[in-house]
């Protein structure tokens, strides 16, 4: 893996390699760093994992504009994750007169639709005397479930970008697994990089997903306190060595200057940084 600087206007193309680019890398309250939202790009193709409150004037920073976004992979309904969605597919649909694709396994879509985005889309016009509904202002893409790591899994090829999705166990805070969590998932990009998502402290999940991937490097999500309903430092301090040798700290607090000698003393790779393109070049064979 490699990094390198942002340059503006942000590029939603590059020569092939698989990039990450981190539009924000803060937990849900952060002011200073935005919301942990992901551009993925390889080559001509580009998708966006989540869309939170403040995405849209974060692409305007980096001299874009979130309506030139044509994919976006939803894992959680939180407001870091989905504040920015309504105002994405009304875009598309009244400015840009098309719709943004969605990547969403069938047993989430009712529910984000239902309670998150129906009241702000839905009644904006009559359609063939009807109020809206999401076929209208998405084209919805759909994952396919499989058998993984003995927890709901999907998986969709996004042309050359290959994606698993897995259940996560983030809310609520006494969940005991995935099974009795409210939807959220993480992701496996390519079979190389894993991105927790969203998730309280989970040592199953990433012995797993070492033990399957091997992947070259892991963002996981983590906040500098014990309790609640992400994983803490000091819980996943406990994790072994080899494995906080490739993890970068995602979605954490506004103190993150902090913690910095605390990260590396506990083993780290570090902290997920924003507005750098982290670098995946093809693999030798």
């Amino acid at each position: 893996m490699n990094t390198r600087p942002f340059q503006a206007p942000l590029s939603l193309s590059n020569d092939g390699a698989l990039s990450l680019f981190f539009v924000g890398v803060g937990s849900a309250f952060s002011k200073v760093n935005y919301q942990t939202n992901i551009l993925i790009i390889k080559g001509r193709e580009h998708l966006l994992i989540d869309c939170g409150t403040r995405c849209g004037y974060a692409f305007t920073e980096l001299g874009s504009n979130l309506a030139d976004i044509d994919t976006m992979l939803i894992t959680h309904s939180h407001a870091d994750h989905i504040g920015g969605l309504e105002e994405a597919l009304l875009m598309a649909r009244y400015v840009r007169k098309r719709k943004i694709s969605l990547i969403l396994p069938v047993p989430y879509r009712r529910t984000l639709w239902n309670y998150s985005l129906k009241g702000g889309v839905a009644f904006n016009e009559r359609h063939n005397g009807k109020e809206l509904r999401f076929s209208d202002v998405a084209r919805l893409l759909t994952p396919k479930p499989m058998d993984m790591l003995g927890r709901q899994a999907y998986h969709y090829r996004f042309g050359s970008i290959d994606l698993k999705l897995l259940r996560t166990m983030h809310i609520p805070d006494n969940a005991e697994s995935w099974k009795d969590s409210f939807w959220s998932t993480a992701v496996v990009i390519d079979d190389r990089i894993f991105f927790s998502g969203d998730t309280r402290f989970d040592p199953k999940l990433v012995e797993e997903v070492e033990t399957t991937f091997e992947p070259e490097i892991i963002f996981h999500d983590c906040q500098f306190f014990t309790g609640g309903v992400h994983a803490g430092i000091d819980e996943l301090a406990i994790l072994p060595a080899a494995v906080k040798k490739k993890m970068l700290l995602v979605h954490y607090g506004d103190d993150w200057e902090k913690q910095t000698t605390r990260v590396r003393e506990l083993g780290f790779a570090g902290l997920t940084r924003q507005w750098l393109f982290y670098d995946f070049p093809e693999k030798k064979h």
